[in-house]
C-alpha cells in the first residue's frame, strides 16, 4: 500500500496523460490507479498490428470499458521497420521507438502533458533493449518508479476486483521467433493461431516458440503432466495451424526465452536502461 501512495503521487505530478494500453496486468492496474486521480484527463491507446491477436485487442477494449476511461485504437505496423523483421537483438527497440513516437505525437493532438507505459521492476531483470526508446522518447514509468513488481500489482490488483489480477502475462507474437530468423505475418499468423487453439485446452500460462517447422511448447511447471497427457491434441493444434513438429519444453515457461541464447555481450550492462 505504500508502493500504492508513491504511485498517486507520481500520477498527480501531471494534469494530464496517455496511457499505452494493453489490456494486461499492469497497464489495466495504471489505467485504474490514473483515472482516479485524472478522471477525464485521461486516455487510452491500444495500438494493433500483426503481432498482436484480435483477442487482445477485444479485451483491451472491454476493459477500457469498463474503467470508463476514453479510449483510441491505432494501427502501429512494426513489421515493415527496418531491424523489426530481420528481428535483429534489437528488435524491441525499433518497435518501442516507433510505437512511442506514435502515442507521443497523439497526446501533443490531445494536449496531454505526459505519456505512461507499464513496466515493472520486474523488468529490468531481462535484456530489454525497448526501455532505450523509451528513456530517448520520454516517456514515464510510473509502476516501475514506484518500485511495484509485478506480484505485488497482482495483489493489488485483486484488492480492487480487477479480473487482470490472474490474467496470464502476455508478449508481443514476435516474441516466438529466434533472433535472427525473419518475421513474416505469415508465420506472425501460424504461431498465433496455434496459440489460440493450444489455449482452449485450459492451460494458465503458456507460450509457443516457433522453431522453422518446430513449434516449441511452454507451459508452467504445475501443468507439465497435463500437457503430456494432452500431447496429442496440442500437436494437432500446432499442425494443424501449419507446423510439422511438436516438442514439449522440459525446463517449462518462462519470460524472455529466446533472450537465453543471445551472448552476455549483447544482453550486458550497455543495453539494459535504469528506469
Amino acid at each position: 500500500m505504500e508502493k500504492s501512495n508513491i504511485l498517486r503521487k507520481i500520477i498527480e505530478g501531471y494534469d494530464s496523460a496517455l496511457i499505452a494500453f494493453s489490456g494486461g496486468v499492469d497497464s489495466t492496474f495504471l489505467a485504474k490507479a490514473a483515472a482516479e486521480v485524472l478522471g477525464e484527463r485521461l486516455l487510452l491507446v491500444t495500438a494493433t498490428s500483426c503481432t498482436y491477436p484480435e483477442s487482445e485487442l477485444a479485451d483491451a477494449q472491454r476493459l477500457a470499458g469498463q474503467l470508463g476511461v476514453r479510449h483510441r485504437v491505432v494501427v502501429s505496423e512494426e513489421i515493415t521497420l527496418p531491424g523489426f523483421a530481420q528481428n535483429t537483438p534489437d528488435r524491441c527497440y525499433h518497435c518501442k521507438h516507433e510505437l512511442f513516437s506514435l502515442m507521443r505525437n497523439i497526446a501533443k493532438e490531445e494536449k496531454l502533458a505526459a505519456v505512461f507505459e507499464g513496466s515493472t521492476v520486474d523488468d529490468l531483470s531481462d535484456y530489454r533493449p525497448g526501455r532505450r526508446a523509451l528513456k530517448e522518447l520520454g516517456i514515464i514509468s510510473p509502476l516501475l518508479e514506484a518500485g511495484l513488481t509485478k506480484n505485488e500489482i497482482r495483489s493489488l490488483s485483486a484488492a480492487l476486483h480487477l479480473e487482470t489480477a490472474v490474467k496470464p502475462s502476455y508478449a508481443c507474437l514476435a516474441s516466438r521467433f529466434p533472433y535472427g530468423e525473419t518475421i513474416t505475418r505469415e508465420k506472425l499468423s501460424r504461431v498465433g493461431a496455434a496459440e489460440e487453439e493450444v489455449k482452449r485446452l485450459g492451460f494458465r500460462q503458456m507460450r509457443i516458440r516457433s522453431h522453422d517447422n518446430l513449434a516449441r511448447i511452454e507451459v508452467a511447471p504445475e501443468e507439465m503432466e497435463t500437457a503430456w497427457n494432452l500431447r496429442e491434441k496440442i500437436d494437432a493444434a500446432c499442425r494443424g495451424a501449419g507446423f510439422v513438429y511438436t516438442a514439449l519444453d522440459l525446463r517449462g515457461y518462462r519470460t524472455g526465452a529466446m533472450n537465453e541464447a543471445l551472448s552476455d555481450r549483447v544482453t550486458g550492462a550497455n543495453n539494459r536502461v535504469e528506469p
